[in-house]
């Protein structure tokens, strides 16, 4: 435990940062699970378009908030992007 008074104040900083960042880092894994619901369930290519454009948001702020590396949210949109992209595909070639 820390025994300053500026070790005990970044103690504190540091809990309520991971605090911060578990809370969005919480967020985005409840939007993609949303997305891949949206896919798997309802079949509609709209909703999981829909969903996507909710989702965006939430992962783009929790990179800006630090809880991931924006790369780290690029790359998680992008990947969402492509599997409701070929989603789209396989629904439009099997009507």
């Amino acid at each position: 435990m820390a025994n300053h008074k500026s070790a005990m104040k970044r103690n504190r900083q540091s809990l309520m940062r991971r605090d911060r960042n578990r809370i969005n880092r919480t967020r985005v894994k409840t939007v993609i699970k949303k997305i891949e619901a949206a896919i798997e369930a309802e079949g509609s290519v709209e909703k999981a378009q829909e969903a996507l454009v909710a989702a965006v948001p939430i992962i783009e702020r929790a990179a800006t908030k630090g809880a991931f590396h924006k790369k780290t949210a690029a790359r998680k949109v992008s990947r969402l992007t492509r599997k409701i992209n070929n989603y789209a595909k396989s629904k439009e070639s099997a009507a």
